[in-house]
């Protein structure tokens, strides 16, 4: 399952540290058996169940803001070197995890994507860090997970959470209203 899931979402070799890489990846797998997905499921599944007709798909979804972080990342250290500090592992790894419990949170019913019992009880990035603690994923990673979303609006966040927060929302909020143009 590790290479089908490295050669779909590529981005994993991103992570410059073989352990974290094979722990990112060990949640991935967890949360796909958990979940009873396919690979197939996951390239079909919409990101988000909250707006309509989504036209991204999840893996698209991670993939596209991975990428997003990075290229900021990058954008930031041209512009002011070492005076702001990212590290770019914790950042990609956030990126590829801060959704992972989605997989949970959602399920397939009647050909429908759908939230889960589990899901309904709890979202995505508590269910999430659950998943990253149990693999030993380090603390300023799992603070990207649970603070990514609106869970983390009244928490102090990295400098990698701030960044994965705003590419997650730019991709979220173009393809989730309705624009008139």
């Amino acid at each position: 399952m590790k290479n089908e899931l490295r050669r779909l979402i590529p981005e994993f070799d991103l992570i410059e540290d073989e352990g974290l890489r094979e722990r990112v990846c060990a949640v991935w797998e967890e949360a796909i058996a958990e979940g009873g997905w396919t690979l197939d499921d996951l390239a079909r599944m919409p990101f988000t169940l909250m707006a309509d007709n989504v036209p991204i798909g999840f893996i698209e979804h991670v993939r596209t803001v991975c990428q997003m972080c990075v290229a900021i990342q990058g954008v930031l250290e041209r512009a002011y070197g070492e005076r702001i500090r990212i590290d770019r592992d914790v950042l990609v790894a956030g990126a590829l995890l801060a959704d992972v419990g989605k997989l949970i949170e959602y399920e397939k019913r009647d050909g429908e994507y759908v939230r889960s019992a589990h899901g309904r009880s709890l979202r995505h990035p508590f269910t999430g860090v659950g998943l990253c603690y149990r693999h030993g994923i380090p603390p300023a990673v799992m603070h990207v997970v649970a603070t990514h979303s609106k869970e983390g609006e009244h928490v102090a966040r990295s400098p990698e959470s701030v960044i994965f927060h705003h590419a997650d929302f730019i991709d979220f909020d173009l393809v989730s209203e309705k624009r008139p143009f």
